[in-house]
This record gives C-alpha cells, structure tokens and sequence, in this order.
C-alpha cells in the first residue's frame, strides 16, 4: 500500500476509516532520526497499520525558546516515513489546529510540577492538549513514545487513563548514538566540541548506576556523583539532577527503596539536553 500523505482532519478520518486494525500511532514534530524511527518499526511490528505525525506544536514551547528555530526538514522525513512503510502521515498546520477562537486545554496536574514541568512553564499544558486532539483524530488503538522523555511519557499515561482514551500507551527504549548520548532533534545546535562534552551525560548515568548495583543507594550522594562528573566538562551548566519516585515524580529524600527516575537537563552552549535512566527495578 502506498502512504498516503494528508493534511485535513477530514481526509485523515476519511483514510482511517479503510485502515486494517489495530492501527498504531506515531506523534512526533518531525527532523526524524533512528529514535523515531525505532518507534515507527515497533508500531508496525504490533499493529496491522501505522499512522505518523509530523507537527512541530507551538503550544509546548515557551517564551524565548526554539519553536522558530526548531529544525524541520519535511522532505527527508517524508522519505524517511516512506522507506519505514508507514500507512499514512499527518502534516496538519497550526491553523487547523488551534483555530481562532480556540480555548480549550487538557492539563495533568500534580505530576507536571517538578521537573520539566517545573523549568518549562506551560509546557506540558501544550502537550497534553495537542496529544489529546491528535489522539482524537487518530483514533488508534496503540500510540508508541520514547523514553527519552521520560516525563512527558508518564504524564500521557495518565491523561491517557484519567479521559478513558481507549488505547494503550506504549514506552519504547531510549536509542542512543555509539558514544551514549541519546538521540535528539537538537543535537543537531551542538558545535563539535559541544557535542563531544555532551558524552558526559551518559557517562554521569552510567556511574550511578553502576554505584547503586555496587551498594549506594542514598539519592543525594548518588545525584551529586551525577553533578560532579557533569562538573568535570567545562563546556556544561547544569540546570537539575533529579532523583524521582518513578510513578509519582515526587523527588526522592534519603534511601533509594524503589525504582526511581535519574533525570537531568545539561546546558551545552545555548543548546538544552535531556537525559535520564531507570535504577532501583
């Protein structure tokens, strides 16, 4: 079957009306690389039929950060889709989807208070509102995210559970390059020498979990063993080093007893990265 690229709402309903079921869905805002695309053949792997979207939403972007500056290259993500025997693609415009007059907004509480919640004001309100409608429009029966965003995957989870969407969120493994670092859409604002400090980040994982498997499991020694090797690069600013109840978000005050959620965000330069691992289960 050939993929079919849509715009409208009303040709995507019209298109998934025909496809087999289940159907699987991919959001993403598109400059595809493997992350995606390992979600993309894990979508196919369980369901009859795929659908991707590509739309950088503005919504999730606060004052002064990159929505403007975000790299998009729908060609080659087109190309990319097509190789990967996606069923079809969704490319809507903001337009279409936040019209005028628009006023409506989903947001998850208590568990996007910390963290990116935290430094990204309005952030997971813009996300949760446009999954929420992408979802909606969709109608799939799997939707696939990666780990790599660790929180917001928790936090889809919930709404997901919280509105009786019927459908089941699928969390795929972080996909990282051959020296650590996880793949990102903005990796490609790293200069050459930010890119090589930007190793640090699964270094610095990496040594706290091979510290908690080896019998340390105070949460605040173990983050600023994480702080003090990501200290080691000079080309880094830390913004957070979290150590978190990996259901609840809540930070993590003395023994480690679970499993928690190492997670961080590392200036490099101008350019914001996040990272994170599972420990404790």
């Amino acid at each position: 079957m050939e993929m079919k690229i849509l715009t409208t709402i009303s040709d995507l309903q019209e298109e998934r009306k025909i496809l087999p079921e289940p159907v699987g869905f991919v959001p993403t805002m598109g400059f595809l690389h493997e992350g995606h695309l390992s979600l993309m053949r894990a979508a196919k792997k369980d369901c009859a039929s795929v659908v991707a979207s590509i739309f950088v939403n503005p919504t999730q972007f606060g004052v002064n950060e990159d929505f403007d500056s975000y790299p998009r290259d729908p060609e080659k993500d087109i190309e990319l889709l097509q190789t990967e025997g996606i069923d079809l693609v969704w490319i809507p415009t903001p337009e279409m989807m936040y019209p005028l007059g628009y006023q409506t907004w989903v947001e998850v509480q208590e568990l996007t208070s910390g963290l990116e919640g935290q430094r990204r004001p309005g952030h997971f309100r813009g996300v949760t509102t446009v999954v929420a409608k992408l979802f909606n429009a969709v109608q799939p029966q799997k939707a696939f995210f990666g780990q790599k965003d660790a929180q917001q995957a928790i936090v889809i989870q919930q709404m997901v559970r919280d509105l009786n969407f019927n459908l089941e969120v699928v969390i795929c493994s972080i996909v990282r390059e051959p020296d650590g670092l996880a793949m990102s859409s903005r990796n490609v604002y790293l200069n050459p020498a930010e890119r090589q400090a930007a190793t640090v980040i699964f270094r610095a994982l990496k040594s706290a979990e091979k510290a908690y498997m080896n019998g340390e499991h105070s949460s605040s020694r173990i983050v600023e063993m994480i702080e003090n090797i990501i200290k080691t690069e000079p080309l880094t600013r830390i913004q957070y080093v979290s150590c978190a109840d990996v259901t609840t978000l809540e930070e993590v005050e003395g023994q480690i007893t679970s499993p928690v959620l190492i997670s961080m965000a590392v200036y490099f330069g101008k350019t914001r990265l996040i990272d994170n691992m599972i420990i404790g289960g």
